[in-house]
């Protein structure tokens, strides 16, 4: 929806790291590629008789495009979607810019609200810094509270990179502190020609493990998890899809502000025009997308892992990790994650929390690209 962002996060791979293609290309959507993008999710969902599809409004920072864009967008999509294909609309933000007026407006719109934090303290978010360097801590947590205070029917959760530097639960805790009814843990981006920072060891893992067993612990009772509910599922042989865990097929696409059809932009943390397709919403159907060769690759399943990811017991739970994480220059993606051994110490211990007791139900995740 918008393709700058308020804010400069120091560690951002989108505007920190090694692709640059962003500077390019519009800074917002204009008028035209957001009624050609909802002619084509109309055409995709007609086409595939789709009772539900996921529409997720990013960035940047997608409310720079202005609350009243996203909700005339997604009321776009939803009039031109066929009769009885349900639209699940989320905007992913940094929570510095809601105030009433635009979650009133978001609410009213059907638009859920997912908000990206590194942590419920100000000292987690030290790194997430505005354009002139002052913190964003102040304007996200007040943001934040208001929507879990006033919108909570909007409040989709909370998305937060592990940073290891930090303890584990009091991270954990600091966040339930601000109520979100569910999380997402994602490892940071990173993959083996440029390693994530305190790869050493497993100790990715491990501060997964911690936050596991206080999670596991409390009864579920607090928050979901999404990539503990995952691995919990995918461990009892029940379907479970995200891009970290699991052999589930890759399901998504971006729209660029351009209308360029692209991966998803997490591949921009490997190289220059990594997400790149050639494709765009003004001369190509989202099914040209799914025919291109590197998406085809990643729809592949275990024929597309490397081989000593094949040889390994653990496949069908971990799937070989995220996919940008697998990336090394001069040999592409089929290689294990970059996080391998931190994901198998995380894995083999919720197995053990599994056969030590009593399961808890894992009920199915909402739709959506975000908790």
């Amino acid at each position: 929806m918008h393709g700058r962002c308020n804010l400069a996060c120091t560690y951002c791979y989108l505007y920190e790291g090694p692709d640059s293609t962003w500077r390019s290309r519009p800074r917002a959507a204009p008028a035209e590629v957001l009624d050609a993008t909802a002619t084509r999710i109309a055409e995709h969902a007609g086409a595939h008789r789709l009772t539900a599809l996921s529409l997720v409004l990013h960035g940047g920072e997608p409310l720079l495009a202005g609350a009243g864009t996203l909700a005339r967008f997604t009321a776009l999509v939803r009039d031109r979607a066929p009769a009885g294909c349900a639209v699940h609309a989320v905007v992913q933000t940094n929570a510095t810019l809601l105030t009433p007026q635009r979650l009133t407006t978001l609410a009213d719109a059907g638009i859920m609200v997912g908000v990206s934090l590194d942590g419920g303290l100000a000292a987690h978010n030290a790194r997430r810094v505005d354009h002139a360097g002052r913190p964003s801590w102040p304007a996200a947590v007040r943001g934040t509270r208001l929507l879990a205070e006033r919108y909570p029917r909007s409040y989709a959760g909370v998305l937060t990179v592990v940073d290891p530097t930090l303890d584990p639960v009091e991270a954990y805790e600091s966040l339930l502190a601000l109520r979100p009814p569910a999380l997402d843990l994602l490892l940071p981006h990173g993959n083996w020609s440029a390693p994530p920072p305190q790869l050493a060891g497993r100790r990715h893992g491990e501060w997964l493990c911690a936050v596991f067993d206080r999670w596991w612990a409390a009864g579920r009772r607090e928050t979901r998890v999404r990539l503990f509910e995952e691995c919990v599922a995918l461990l009892l042989g029940l379907p479970a899809a995200t891009e970290s865990l699991g052999l589930a097929p890759f399901d998504a696409v971006v729209v660029e502000t351009d209308g360029s059809l692209e991966q998803v932009d997490s591949l921009k943390s490997a190289y220059e025009g990594a997400a790149r397709t050639g494709l765009d919403v003004f001369r190509h159907t989202f099914d040209d997308a799914l025919r291109h060769p590197a998406v085809a690759a990643r729809q592949a399943g275990t024929s597309a892992l490397a081989e000593q990811c094949r040889a390994c017991p653990m496949v069908a739970v971990c799937g070989g990790g995220h996919y940008a994480h697998r990336y090394r220059a001069g040999h592409g993606f089929r290689n294990p994650s970059v996080y391998c051994s931190s994901l198998q110490h995380f894995i083999h211990h919720v197995a053990r929390r599994l056969a030590e007791g009593a399961v808890p139900a894992v009920p199915a995740l909402r739709e959506g690209g975000t908790p």
